[in-house]
């Protein structure tokens, strides 16, 4: 194929690719720039509900807050299933449970005394709903299916529109709008600048995006595989009969001890399955930390320890996939850029929908010869 060939073949399959998934794309853009700031949103909501706490000297004992919950979930017919402490002394922590029904419920309790401040459904709060509709269409497994193919096409869009973009001829021609030249030039020339400005961005939101709604595809096996990094073993809980679990702060004080300046920031709370405590240790950049202690939680036996400060190739590689989906890997400044980035979509769409319909308009009135 000549190089005339390949340009016409890019332009077509970025065009119908584009046109097909677009509105999809749009839906997961406008979703994505809400949630880029949702934890920042909630938490405003949440003062609103309950206020501030008044600090005390130390919470109570996370055995004692277990407890509290472990008994209003009960009355409720839930399951305690994890708590998360608050990196605040004037915000409550947040338990979540789940129901029979395999919903979950968040569960805001006052770390000095214990109190339940109020629940909330997951799926059905602002947020769930946003969340779900990014993630899954609000359609289940098959929702969640769809948006991982269509993430997956997102990448293929992006490059299709890098290979097409102007400016690999003359630099300055692909980053120039002519706002005062007819409307189908000045639209050609917002959606190639816009569209370039995106494109690498969309092109990592894509392709995290899609190792994440479709695992059967096994990215992650894949990059282990290809770095040559051992893959860790999940640990494996043994108990005896009629066994109940160590009060929950012999726990936590074990894993302290591994990593003794660390700061707890998740307690996964399973009767199947070994406690889980997730950390963050001085000196690392993600917001809750990457380092995790697994313990048998009825015998206290540390069974797995993963050091957020020393991954390997692989966890390094798929470590950053969540700061390059939601745009936090350069603070605040990446993270309004993704407010933006999530709404070039649209605009994208607008503009290459007006190309598709000036071109077949052309097509249409063009005199037949004879």
């Amino acid at each position: 194929m000549n190089r005339k060939t390949i340009r016409h073949f890019f332009f077509y399959a970025h065009r119908s690719l584009g046109l097909v998934v677009g509105i999809l794309l749009c839906i997961a853009g406008v979703t994505g720039s809400i949630l880029v700031f949702w934890h920042e949103i909630d938490a405003a909501i949440l003062t609103q509900r309950f206020g501030s706490l008044i600090p005390r000297d130390t919470p109570i004992s996370f055995t004692t807050i277990q407890q509290s919950l472990e008994a209003f979930a009960t009355s409720k017919n839930f399951y305690l299933d994890g708590i998360v402490p608050s990196d605040s002394p004037t915000q409550p922590y947040m338990a979540w449970l789940g129901d029979a029904k395999e919903y979950y419920w968040q569960a805001w309790v006052n770390q000095y005394t214990g109190e339940i401040l109020g629940i909330r459904e997951w799926e059905t709060s602002w947020v769930g709903r946003i969340y779900d509709l990014h993630y899954k269409l609000s359609a289940g497994d098959i929702g969640t299916i769809i948006m991982g193919i269509v993430a997956l096409l997102t990448v293929l869009i992006a490059i299709t529109g890098v290979v097409l973009w102007p400016g690999w001829r003359k630099l300055i021609a692909g980053f120039r709008i002519k706002w005062h030249s007819h409307i189908r030039r000045r639209n050609f020339d917002v959606h190639k600048v816009a569209g370039i400005v995106a494109a690498i961005f969309l092109i990592l939101i894509g392709f995290t995006g899609f190792a994440w709604n479709i695992p059967q595809a096994k990215v992650n096996d894949a990059i282990y595989a290809l770095t040559f990094s051992p893959k860790p073993e999940p640990a494996a809980l043994s108990t005896q009969p009629n066994q109940q679990p160590l009060p929950l702060d012999i726990l936590v004080q074990k894993a302290n001890a591994v990593f003794p300046n660390a700061r707890i920031t998740y307690l996964g709370l399973y009767s199947d399955e070994p406690l889980r405590v997730d950390l963050k240790q001085p000196g690392e950049s993600s917001s809750n930390g990457r380092s995790r202690i697994q313990l048998n939680q009825y015998t206290g036996e540390i069974l797995n320890v993963k050091n957020g400060l020393n991954p390997s190739t692989a966890e390094a590689i798929i470590n950053q996939f969540g700061p390059v989906h939601y745009g936090t890997f350069g603070g605040m400044t990446t993270r309004i850029f993704y407010v933006l980035i999530g709404l070039l979509p649209v605009i994208l769409l607008l503009t290459g929908f007006i190309m598709f319909w000036h071109r077949r308009k052309v097509k249409v009135h063009r005199p037949l010869s004879t």
